[in-house]
């Protein structure tokens, strides 16, 4: 069974980028997350949600640029 809340190497693994990639996007408040005991945690449902929208802004600037 597949977890809803992961963890910042989850997260970089699923995004294949490096965890201190996921620290500074969670800082700057570009990522979606929250802090549990001092450690970040993310909810499976938002990141997917994140990659999503990335994908729409992406392919509106490559039409734009067409």
């Amino acid at each position: 069974m597949e977890r809803d809340i992961w963890t910042v190497k989850q997260v970089a693994f699923y995004l294949r980028i490096n965890p201190k990639t996921v620290y500074e996007l969670v800082n700057s408040g570009e990522l979606p997350g929250f802090k549990v005991g001092g450690s970040w945690r993310f909810k499976k449902a938002d990141i997917k949600q994140w990659v999503d929208e990335r994908k729409k802004l992406c392919s509106r600037d490559v039409k734009k640029d067409l």
